[in-house]
C-alpha cells in the first residue's frame, strides 16, 4: 500500500450500499503498531443543499461536495487509487468546517 496522507483524495470502496466513491483522507498512515485504519469524509454528487456539504471543485472530481456528515473510518485496503490532493488552504476549510460540525 502506498503512503496515505491527510488531504489526499482516494477512490474508496465503501461496499455495495455506498459503492466506490472519492473520499478525502483526514488522518495519516497508521503506524506499524496501530490498526490499519484511516478516517475519511465522503464526496457526493447527490447534493441536497445541506449546510454540511462543502464544495471544493477539483478537476479530477465530478461536480459535488464533501459531505461533512459522512465521516467514516475504513481499512487502508479499501483505498483503491489516489486521485489527487487538496491544497493547504482547501484542507484548512475542511478542518474548520468539521470543527463547526463536531462542535470543537
Amino acid at each position: 500500500m502506498p503512503a496515505v496522507n491527510p488531504g489526499e483524495i482516494w477512490m474508496t470502496d465503501f461496499g455495495m450500499a455506498a459503492k466506490v466513491r472519492p473520499a478525502l483522507v483526514l488522518t495519516g498512515e497508521p503506524a506499524a503498531e496501530e490498526l490499519d485504519l484511516v478516517t475519511v469524509v465522503l464526496h457526493t454528487t447527490a447534493l441536497r443543499g445541506s449546510r454540511w456539504e462543502l464544495n471544493l471543485p477539483k478537476a479530477f472530481l465530478k461536480p459535488g461536495a464533501f459531505h461533512l456528515q459522512q465521516i467514516q473510518t475504513v481499512s487502508t485496503v479499501k483505498l483503491e487509487r489516489r486521485l489527487g490532493a487538496l491544497t493547504a488552504d482547501e484542507m484548512k476549510r475542511v478542518l474548520d468546517a468539521l470543527g463547526t460540525r463536531l462542535g470543537i
